[in-house]
């Protein structure tokens, strides 16, 4: 009895300096992540400008549902998440098995260099891609000079144009990210499946589809939800590249809630209520990505 009594003292003693060890932590994380939380759902019920704030109750919910511009930026918004990711994510895992080959010579160079957009300034990017595809840039010079088109094609001012073109750049900064994902898992995998699977006779294309793909489901759904919040809260390229232009054809959510908050006058409590809009759409994806790998 007085062993067991002892036992159960050591273990709650050994409990309570964990919580001591882990209370700054939990702390920093409650005051900088949940109470803004708590705070923008309390300002979302608000309106008023600036500091003249006052209860509103569901009116800035009900003013989204007649602001062409949000309806604009939401379009937007789900156009690059349907259309990027997939591209992103299939670009990755292609360019993963690749470099994961033995056989290829230098594969540390080729992983460095396709990581490498990643770790690129936005500034950086941003005039690259500006220079690359603006009226005079360095692609419609090319094109005029070789003598593919007569005049300069305007890639910034045509809607589907600009569109294509931020879904080039977000592929071309965050396919690596997501390759060294895909990396990480694909060397986890016994080669010795792959090595029975060929003495069986499968094809390589029959070994990535019956043992790859099924192995790396994990790191594919933590890819796609990743890149899904990443997308709903898409701001950077378009901010820098498009500036949401041409007539609103790339503006995204989180621009439109950053224009509320700090282009004129602010109207904190309509763009919080925006931001809780990217919150409950990023859960319920997450939610329904998560049911969808669960499934057998």
């Amino acid at each position: 009895m007085i062993l067991s009594g002892h036992k159960r003292s050591l273990e709650k003693r050994t409990s309570l300096r964990g919580w001591l060890f882990i209370l700054p932590a939990l702390a920093l994380i409650l005051f900088t992540c949940f109470y803004p939380m708590v705070e923008t759902l309390l300002l979302s019920f608000q309106k008023g400008k600036a500091n003249q704030l006052s209860y509103a109750g569901l009116r800035n919910y009900a003013r989204l549902l007649s602001d062409s511009t949000f309806w604009a930026a939401l379009e937007n918004t789900l156009f690059f998440l349907v259309v990027q990711i997939p591209i992103m994510l299939g670009l990755a895992l292609m360019l993963a098995v690749l470099v994961n080959d033995s056989s290829i010579r230098g594969r540390g160079i080729y992983r460095t260099l396709i990581f490498l957009p990643a770790v690129t300034s936005l500034a950086s990017c941003s005039i690259i891609f500006l220079r690359l595809f603006a009226n005079d840039g360095y692609l419609n010079t090319l094109l005029m000079q070789h003598g593919f088109i007569d005049r300069a094609i305007a890639f910034l001012s045509d809607r589907m144009g600009a569109r294509l073109i931020i879904v080039l750049v977000m592929t071309w900064r965050w396919t690596g990210v997501n390759m060294i994902y895909y990396l990480s898992g694909l060397q986890s995998i016994d080669e010795s499946l792959y090595e029975a699977a060929a003495i069986d006779g499968a094809t390589g294309f029959a070994r990535f589809r019956l043992i790859t793909i099924p192995l790396l489901k994990p790191t594919i759904l933590m890819t796609t939800i990743t890149s899904t919040t990443g997308t709903l809260k898409l701001f950077d390229e378009v901010y820098n590249i498009t500036g949401g232009g041409p007539a609103n054809a790339t503006i995204t959510l989180s621009q439109y809630l950053y224009q509320l908050c700090f282009k004129g006058v602010p109207q904190y409590g309509y763009a919080s209520a925006i931001a809780y809009i990217i919150f409950l759409l990023a859960a319920l994806l997450a939610l329904l990505q998560m049911k969808a790998g669960d499934s057998k």
